[in-house]
């Protein structure tokens, strides 16, 4: 893979009509300039097609009236992806909300995106108008139950989704306590040393106060001033010890184990994401299996709920059904995305 590939495509608006070469090459040049993440490269081809009911006689989002099969649908996808210079493919196309949901994979990360049904459009996600909407289209998955569910969130510490589930998951952590068994676990460093440094940092809290972990974390990804510093220490320095100073960490003692046992700590986890395979962030592992969750405390709570044998009284608890907005910042979105690092 060129470097030029490597670089990280972020999303953007909107994507022409997939089937037209002009506006295609003028994307595929947006795409390659922008910082974020291959593996997100389709979730950048976005439009918002917001259609209620058949209108007009247009049925099934078909732009143009003229539906396709999934399977030319899908190929036009993988045509587009791989003209464009990545590896792509389709493990599956199904019928969901009027439109196609094709599951696929580019440069062997998986994703899934809607078409229209003409084959033309892809579609980031959909935008629910109700709580209960939001319910319905939170991904089906036989979660493996158990009395005492294991959750493992995956993820770069500067990575924008990562920090996005983060906020997602944290409000769910604190209301079931030790109900479940949760662990943060670092995957390594893949947007610069301070991502590895930041990763040694939360390992050594994590030693010295597990108890304020999350609520460093949560201060950590809420912080949109940390996410303006670009990893820079001087920058950071200010805005970490307030976040110390306020949760009652002693700097010195952090300091003092990141030179002592950052190192080893950061290994073990980098070695521990390889042995499981897992390389994209955010990753939600439950009770052993890799789960989807839409980016709300209400969405991540219904699904590791769902890996409980009996069922406690917290799961009736309602929290927020608003999206966590990627990166760092306190602010909330309506996009329902699974994109990832």
């Amino acid at each position: 893979m060129d470097e030029e590939k490597k670089e990280n495509p972020e999303v953007s608006n909107i994507i022409p009509n997939i089937t037209h070469g002009e506006n295609k090459q003028n994307m595929t040049e947006k795409v390659r300039k922008n910082p974020w993440i291959v593996s997100t490269f389709i979730l950048g081809a976005i439009i918002l097609v917001f259609v209620i009911g058949n209108v007009i006689g247009i049925t099934g989002f078909g732009i143009t009236g003229k539906a396709v099969s999934g399977n030319t649908a899908g190929g036009n996808l993988i045509n587009y992806l791989n003209s464009s210079g990545y590896t792509a493919e389709v493990s599956g196309v199904k019928e969901s909300n009027g439109l196609y949901l094709v599951d696929f994979s580019i440069d062997g990360k998986k994703d899934s995106v809607y078409m229209t049904k003409d084959g033309n459009y892809v579609i980031s996600g959909l935008i629910p108008l109700s709580s209960e909407t939001q319910n319905q289209n939170q991904p089906a998955q036989n979660v493996p139950k158990t009395d005492k569910p294991s959750v493992e969130l995956y993820v770069f510490t500067y990575c924008p989704y990562g920090t996005q589930m983060e906020k997602a998951v944290i409000p769910v952590v604190k209301l079931l306590g030790n109900k479940i068994d949760f662990k943060i676990r670092q995957i390594g460093a893949m947007h610069g040393e301070h991502e590895k440094i930041e990763a040694e940092r939360q390992l050594c809290i994590e030693k010295n106060y597990p108890d304020k972990l999350l609520d460093y974390i949560l201060a950590f990804v809420s912080d949109e001033k940390i996410g303006n510093c670009g990893g820079d220490a001087t920058c950071l320095k200010p805005l970490i010890n307030a976040i110390y100073s306020k949760l009652g960490i002693d700097e010195i003692k952090i300091n003092s184990c990141m030179a002592s046992d950052g190192e080893s700590l950061y290994n073990v986890e980098v070695a521990n994401a390889g042995q499981h395979g897992v390389s994209g962030s955010p990753t939600l592992i439950i009770n052993g299996a890799e789960t989807q969750a839409n980016r709300s405390p209400e969405a991540v709570k219904g699904v590791i709920c769902s890996a409980f044998n009996n069922v406690p009284s917290e799961c009736s608890q309602t929290l927020s059904t608003d999206s966590a907005s990627a990166g760092f910042g306190s602010t909330t979105s309506s996009d329902s995305s699974t994109a990832s690092c």
